[in-house]
């Protein structure tokens, strides 16, 4: 049976320390803050992270460097026979085609997986690479799954602020201002590719609501329904305020009882686009058998 390495970036909420414990590996995604390069979890922690962006910093976001890439393959190969590589969705950067030119010239050893998916989402998908390689699955296998699979998830996410969407020149001032003053917390989705909208709510409840809704009429309707087995992963993911976090995840165990909740900060990747206070309720299928 191959030894299979599985790689993801930083974007999958996996910290270094426990990839460690996974037993996987994690590139750290970098940023440009003010003039100067930090990587996440390696020289810019969350903390960092959201002071400089509360602080007004100039921050924008960049993709692993090919040499970063090409690096960490050629180091794991000394001790794998094949590498499965899980970027960040290839909607939302250009990581993921930058990896699949790298790869052609490596026969095969190294499949990259273009399956749409961020941070608690991704997070699943390394999980699944893992549980697929024990099973004896080779790399090319274990790519073909996850792409096949890739719809089998949905993300919800809502923003406390449309500051930071207009910043990133997303909405229009004249947007931002109008739900600025009627309050609106916008409610996004990654579906495939892309965020898109998908609803506006007045209050955070009402946000609350709309995504613990859409959860559960995706579950209902596209993963088979809500059953004894429990076979769906629930997951919730934020910025900064964790202890909000903390609270949504209470009320959403009420509305799925003995559903285990995984809860992760959101991707730094995204947050810079969207800014604190943000919360996301997220679901995937469990298509790996145990």
């Amino acid at each position: 049976m191959a030894k299979i390495a599985i790689v993801t970036d930083s974007n999958s909420g996996i910290t270094q320390a426990q990839a460690e414990e996974l037993g996987v590996f994690v590139l750290p995604m970098p940023f440009m803050i003010n003039g100067d390069t930090y990587f996440e979890d390696i020289s810019l922690t969350q903390e960092q992270f959201y002071d400089m962006l509360t602080d007004g910093a100039d921050i924008s976001t960049s993709q692993p460097s090919p040499d970063a890439v090409l690096t960490l393959w050629d180091k794991l190969l000394k001790d794998y026979d094949e590498i499965v590589h899980i970027p960040m969705s290839s909607g939302l950067s250009g990581s993921c085609q930058s990896a699949l030119m790298l790869a052609m010239d490596y026969e095969g050893k190294v499949q990259v997986v273009n399956n749409q998916r961020i941070s608690v989402t991704q997070r699943q998908s390394v999980l699944d690479a893992k549980l697929l390689a024990a099973k004896g699955m080779s790399a090319s296998e274990i790519k073909d799954f996850l792409e096949n699979d890739k719809f089998n998830s949905s993300i919800y996410i809502m923003l406390d602020t449309l500051y930071y969407l207009k910043k990133g020149g997303r909405i229009t001032p004249a947007a931002a201002a109008i739900g600025t003053m009627l309050k609106l917390k916008p409610v996004l989705t990654i579906q495939g590719e892309k965020l898109d909208a998908f609803a506006k709510a007045r209050t955070t409840n009402q946000g609350k609501t709309l995504m613990i809704n859409a959860i559960k009429n995706d579950i209902i309707n596209r993963f088979g329904g809500l059953n004894d087995s429990k076979d769906i992963w629930l997951q919730l993911a934020y910025t900064y305020d964790k202890d909000a976090a903390l609270e949504f995840k209470a009320e959403v165990e009420k509305i799925f009882p003995g559903y285990d909740i995984q809860i992760d900060p959101l991707s730094l990747s995204v947050a810079c686009h969207i800014g604190p206070g943000a919360l996301a309720l997220a679901c995937c299928k469990k298509s790996v058998p145990n």
